[in-house]
């Protein structure tokens, strides 16, 4: 076996929450920035928004490459009661967030997506983590914010970070999944692809 039997594998994103928790597979990979529009469909549910932006953004930097390559989507939709909350942009919009989340429990959705055009293969996983956020004052979300300004994380607390102190309780499959890139069933895709990560790993540090 050689390195050729190797497709090139790219993550369709430029979240670097992602590209961290990918680097801790130990594959090399690109980054590519997909062009998508992500504005919800009318009508469209949360969860069905992540499967579907998960999937564009894999085919959409697939398109863009003519070798073999294996390509990575993702989406992560914050679900509070039905309502799509997004990444906040600007502290006022993030304290909107916040106050609206304020003891309640919040599902994200955090959906993926492998593409290989070359042997036609496509597939899209979920992985739902409910969150119950806790009874933070009004005065604790102004810290928390001035603090660790997450206006690039959906929903506006990073469980990875200091937000973790607005949380209350985490249920999930995937302990990465929350973090933006759901790496069980991102692996379980890939070595589905035809890229497996132990494999490539046993060929370039071979055991002594």
């Amino acid at each position: 076996m050689t390195s050729t039997a190797f497709p090139r594998l790219i993550l369709g994103s430029t979240s670097r929450y992602r590209q961290e928790l990918l680097q801790r597979l130990g594959l090399p990979f690109d980054v590519q920035a997909p062009d998508v529009d992500e504005s919800p469909l009318p009508g469209e549910a949360p969860a069905e928004m992540a499967m579907r932006l998960a999937l564009a953004k894999a085919r959409a930097v697939a398109a863009l490459n003519q070798d073999d390559v294996v390509v990575i989507g993702s989406d992560q939709v914050a679900d509070l009661a039905g309502m799509p909350l997004g990444k906040p942009g600007t502290h006022d919009q993030a304290v909107k967030q916040l106050t609206a989340m304020r003891g309640k429990a919040v599902l994200f959705h955090t959906a993926v997506a492998v593409v290989r055009p070359s042997t036609h293969f496509s597939q899209t996983q979920m992985s739902t983590t409910r969150v119950q956020m806790g009874h933070y004052s009004d005065q604790e979300i102004e810290t928390y914010l001035r603090c660790e300004q997450p206006y690039d994380c959906a929903g506006s607390a990073k469980s990875e970070g200091l937000g973790i102190v607005l949380l209350e309780r985490i249920e999930s499959d995937d302990p990465t999944a929350l973090i933006g890139l759901p790496l069980i069933p991102t692996t379980q895709m890939i070595r589905q692809a035809g890229l497996d990560p132990l494999a490539w790993r046993a060929l370039h540090h071979p055991t002594p």
